[in-house]
């Protein structure tokens, strides 16, 4: 089932929550719902649980206006980040809570709740304690037990943000390999922009209320609409340059120029240019020019890449490069040693998008 959402408004006394916003989740699919605190993502979720009445605007299921209609009338299935599991019940009572509220038979409470712990595999449990289950199980008791009662729409609410980063990733692949096999259309929230970008099938941004950007995780990576956007998405290098017959020159004396689409309207002015960690190059000398001279100040491994932090002294920067581990070890590189950054890519954005 498709969910549309079209031009909804929703205030708390005089701070709006959001401004006109619209957005289509198609059926089927897992979108993300993805910005900073107080983007107004929850508020958007709860709108469409029927949890919160928008005061303007329309949220449709298929092609039913369900704006009015009550949360229970809407058949929804609702995870929380704190699970909100029943502690005095055990697992089996926890996942058959809702099917016995809707006075399902009991041999069809018991068939159903026998198989969703087989899908979860934790059939084991089901005699069990909320508080005898780690954090990763409470949390995939929580997900079926939202999925008991069939619902048309699963809705989670930064499902994986109580609990470490290990489990957060195992749950990460476990939540895209469990949709795909329920095919249920699900919207999740959340701030962290690679658990965003490695579950969803649909990532919307949100800022202030209203929404940057939305579209496929890579669109929305490889084609920010805006600063903001470009920002927010991951740990970016902003460098002040001046522009200069299409030229955008990093430096008063333009010593550096960084390889940037120039747009008409910033000719002749200063802007920021972004650049991600990994359109920078470390070498050992200046072989080729067009760089900058910066010291090494940390250095952590970090898996499929190392990070790099620098200062260049001279232009009054802190810049982060990301590069391969084999590159790491040919560079040899050592806090305190002296090398040279080179851009490969960079972003300007046109004026009216500045934020």
């Amino acid at each position: 089932m498709s969910i549309t959402v079209q031009n909804v408004t929703k205030r708390f006394g005089a701070f709006v929550a959001l401004d006109d916003v619209s957005v289509t989740c198609p059926a089927g699919e897992l979108v993300a719902l993805l910005g900073p605190s107080g983007s107004g993502k929850t508020t958007l979720l709860r709108v469409i649980a029927g949890l919160e009445v928008p005061d303007g605007g329309t949220v449709l299921f298929a092609d039913d206006d369900i704006t009015r209609h009550s949360a229970r009338d809407r058949n929804v299935g609702f995870v929380f980040q704190h699970y909100a599991l029943f502690r005095h019940m055990t697992v089996f009572e926890n996942v058959a809570f809702g099917l016995r509220v809707r006075k399902w038979p009991e041999q069809r409470v018991r068939d159903r709740v026998k198989e969703l712990l087989h899908l979860v595999r934790l059939e084991e449990k089901a005699d069990l304690y909320p508080a005898n289950l780690s954090g990763g199980q409470k949390q995939r008791i929580a997900l079926v037990r939202a999925l008991a009662p069939e619902p048309k729409l699963l809705l989670l609410d930064e499902p994986f943000g109580a609990l470490d980063a290990k489990v957060r990733a195992e749950l990460r692949d476990w939540l895209r390999r469990f949709h795909d096999e329920l095919n249920v259309t699900s919207i999740f929230v959340t701030h962290d922009q690679e658990e965003a970008f490695e579950v969803a099938d649909r990532v919307v941004v949100l800022n202030k209320g209203r929404i940057e950007q939305q579209g496929a995780p890579i669109e929305v990576f490889e084609h920010p609409a805006n600063e903001f956007v470009m920002d927010f998405l991951g740990n970016v290098n902003k460098l002040p340059v001046r522009v200069e017959g299409g030229r955008a020159l990093l430096g008063e004396t333009g010593d550096v120029e960084v390889p940037a689409k120039v747009f008409a309207a910033s000719a002749n002015g200063r802007t920021d240019a972004y650049i991600r960690p990994h359109e920078l190059d470390i070498a050992r000398t200046a072989e080729g020019g067009n760089c900058m001279l910066a010291k090494v100040v940390h250095i952590n491994p970090a898996g499929s890449v190392v990070k790099v932090r620098l200062l260049a002294e001279d232009f009054g920067l802190m810049i982060n490069v990301d590069i391969a581990p084999d590159r790491y070890r040919a560079l040899a590189l050592k806090p305190g040693e002296s090398v040279f950054v080179t851009p490969k890519a960079a972003k300007i954005f046109e004026p009216e998008y500045a934020i």
